[in-house]
């Protein structure tokens, strides 16, 4: 039984190998692009369930991939390959539809979780959404914490929702500005950080030590409904 169809578009050919015969292993199909032309043609095909992409590729970079799947409309999840000390990279990836990363080297075992843990939330679509003492209605649009009701404003909870449906991704700023507060609203990042100041304030067990949302450095927001401490 296959566990998903995978995309790998690398260009280091030990590690591309390794790690393809490894995710067989798992029960996923792999299908490999070794540099960023085959990878951008095998991308905008539309049939792979995820997307390994490395950042740094010949022909076409993981930039311009990534640019094009979106164009085409694909919400396929991108899981960018990036390596240590690429903060800027990672950001612009983010900012171009990619939904997280993770750094060279890593574990197998971070990376296969991962890309289950990104299937299984692409095979269902949540209306209700728990975490801790916490609960989201998204169709009621209704928060409630030990069973009473949270006063949020629209915006925290159109944030709310915004991360309990995309828990474990990696959400820069820019893009959570764009999905809640929208394209036409003039905002700064800033506001995103004072909306999220204010939630916490509702959500956390502590908002001085967050567990639920938690601060990525130099990218933005990560949602994790277990609240295991970044």
């Amino acid at each position: 039984m296959t566990h998903g169809r995978l995309l790998l578009i690398e260009d280091e050919p030990a590690l591309a190998r390794g790690l393809s015969d490894t995710l067989r292993t798992q029960g996923f199909e792999v299908t490999i692009a070794t540099d960023g032309a085959q990878g951008l043609d095998a991308a905008t095909r539309g049939t792979a369930d995820l997307i390994l992409l490395d950042v740094m590729l010949p022909k076409v970079n993981g930039f311009e991939i990534c640019r094009a799947v979106r164009a085409h409309g694909l919400d396929v999840p991108i899981l960018m390959l990036t390596a240590k000390g690429q903060e800027a990279d990672v950001v612009l990836g983010l900012n171009l539809g990619a939904d997280d990363y993770i750094t060279k080297p890593f574990r197998v075992a971070e990376l296969v979780a991962r890309i289950r843990a990104f299937l299984r939330r692409r095979g269902s679509a949540p209306t209700l959404v728990t975490f801790g003492d916490c609960e989201v209605d998204l169709v009621a649009r209704r928060a409630t914490r030990a069973r009473a009701p949270l006063d949020l404003t629209v915006k925290e909870f159109a944030l709310l929702a915004y991360f309990a449906t995309r828990p474990g991704c990696a959400l820069s700023r820019d893009v959570i500005l764009n999905a809640v507060w929208g394209h036409a609203v003039f905002v700064t990042p800033r506001s995103i950080d004072r909306c999220v100041t204010t939630l916490r304030a509702k959500i956390e067990p502590n908002p001085h030590v967050p567990v639920y949302i938690q601060t990525i450095r130099d990218v933005g927001y990560r949602f994790d409904p277990a609240g295991r401490s970044a």
